[in-house]
């Protein structure tokens, strides 16, 4: 019997979850645990399974298309059962696809001639009308190239490039900006305009809401990297090329002993409670193309330099291909965010919520330090520790930093 395909819950608490594509098309045969779909997550992309095998008769919602979780957004057919079949099943659950009444347009979009209001029904993807309303177009201006000519994404996407496109034949006095476009900006550049996926979304909105309301503080320390380099070079020596050590794998290894010397400093804040986390779990920050995310290295106190560095090889190599699991960046007890390979000497980083600390690194520069009255030659990286001062206060912090920065500087004390 033919059965229903849903929009499954991936992520804790998530109300909604948008169709990245449809890996397969009406008509295509799938096997069961078969991938049929794909779902975007604010992380990763992640499979739909199919619950059985059959054939994809119906595409209810379609790519792009945002829509609650065990929303329904397609019809599996059993072998057998044809379109008639299919038709009646649909008829009986009286499934309708999202419609919206067209509207006049809020504002003109850049370049565009705007059509008359009209009251005939428009078929748009949730995610489509969201993001027309967001650049002030009225969905009657887009021709739809989805099923049955309903909007997609890709619909609204393209004609936003179209209209920038126009935008740049103007002579730049004419030019006038949509204020949905851009808020509070008198631009007269040419310029593009990229819709923000819902990985950028989330990005921004946890950030300004740690920045608003985390009462931040930080501490600065300088550490000589001298003897963690030696060692380091001296461990790769006897390892093959694809399983060398990076400094980074080092300083997760020393945040995770730290942690063990000073446990104060492993805590969450929530409004009931302050949690002592009998377990670390350390976040490494990795840039992909859709933004920053944070796969997570878990129990890192209890696992060699050689697993830790695998596994943020692995890690690292599915988030840039967009591959990562929930249960791979969910959680955390602590970030480090490392932008030395980019040349930058130091930084402050925002705290990922619901964490109480991250540690900025800048890049390992050669300085000169005093060392017993002489000035000597030394490799230094300087390093920026933001807290939550809810959670942790300044001593505390300020014991975990020396404690870490002790470790680096006798970096054999993280082998044993």
């Amino acid at each position: 019997m033919a059965e229903f395909l849903v929009l499954p819950s991936v992520v804790a608490n998530a109300r909604d979850g948008t169709i990245a594509r449809w890996l397969k098309a009406e008509g295509d045969m799938v096997a069961s645990g078969e991938a049929f779909a794909e779902i975007e997550t604010d992380k990763a992309v992640i499979e739909i399974p199919s619950p059985k095998a059959g054939r994809i008769a119906r595409i209810l919602h379609g790519d792009g298309a945002t829509v609650p979780v065990e929303t329904h957004i397609g019809v599996l057919a059993e072998a057998g059962e044809d379109d008639a079949t299919v038709t009646a099943f649909l008829s009986v659950a009286a499934v309708a696809a999202p419609v919206e009444e067209a509207r006049p347009a809020v504002s003109a979009p850049v370049a565009a001639v705007p059509a008359p209001a009209t009251s005939a029904r428009i078929f748009a993807s949730p995610l489509a009308r969201r993001l027309a309303r967001e650049a002030g177009i009225s969905l009657g201006d887009i021709s739809g190239m989805g099923p049955r000519g309903r909007i997609m994404r890709e619909d609204v996407e393209a004609f936003v490039a179209a209209s920038l496109v126009k935008l740049a034949a103007v002579p730049a006095a004419k030019v006038v900006i949509a204020e949905e476009l851009a808020p509070a900006i008198a631009l007269d550049i040419p310029h593009v305009a990229t819709p923000h996926s819902p990985m950028r979304r989330t990005i921004a909105q946890r950030l300004s809401e740690a920045k608003r309301t985390i009462p931040h503080f930080y501490l600065n320390a300088d550490i000589a990297m001298n003897a963690l380099i030696a060692l380091r070079a001296q461990i790769n020596a006897e390892r093959p090329d694809g399983g060398r050590l990076s400094v980074s794998d080092f300083l997760v290894k020393a945040a995770a002993v730290a942690f063990g010397l000073v446990p104060a400093c492993n805590v969450i804040w929530t409004e009931a409670a302050l949690l002592q986390l009998q377990r670390t779990d350390i976040c490494v920050a990795v840039a992909t193309e859709g933004g920053l995310i944070t796969p997570v290295i878990k129990d890192a106190g209890n696992k060699s330099l050689s697993v830790i560095s695998r596994e943020i090889a692995e890690l690292a190599q599915r988030a840039r291909e967009g591959a990562l699991k929930p249960e791979d960046y969910r959680g955390g007890s602590f970030t480090i965010s490392n932008l030395g390979m980019h040349g930058v000497s130091d930084f402050t980083a925002i705290i990922n919520p619901p964490q109480a600390a991250i540690l900025a690194v800048g890049a390992i520069e050669e300085s000169i330090v005093s060392r017993g009255g002489t000035a000597v030659s030394a490799r230094m990286m300087r390093v920026t520790l933001s807290l939550d001062h809810r959670a942790i206060d300044g001593a505390v912090g300020a014991q975990w930093l020396a404690s870490f920065k002790e470790l680096v500087q006798n970096p054999m004390q993280i082998l044993v």
